[in-house]
């Protein structure tokens, strides 16, 4: 399976506190930081909670 190289692209300051758990929890603490995750279900389903503040590649 591939990797998602997952990078921040807006602050999450005024977000939802759920929203912000999920950035932190993902790894991501300021805008442009990138992380790589594996590409899984639990990966994807935090991903399609913050989709609109962060920008995925797949990383072979």
């Amino acid at each position: 399976m591939a990797d998602l190289k997952i990078t921040l692209i807006k602050s999450a300051v005024h977000r939802l506190p759920k929203q912000r758990a999920i950035v932190k929890s993902l790894g991501l603490g300021r805008v442009s930081s990138s992380v790589v995750k594996p590409d899984n279900e639990a990966t994807r389903g935090a991903i399609f909670h913050i989709a609109h503040l962060v920008n995925v590649e797949e990383v072979k």
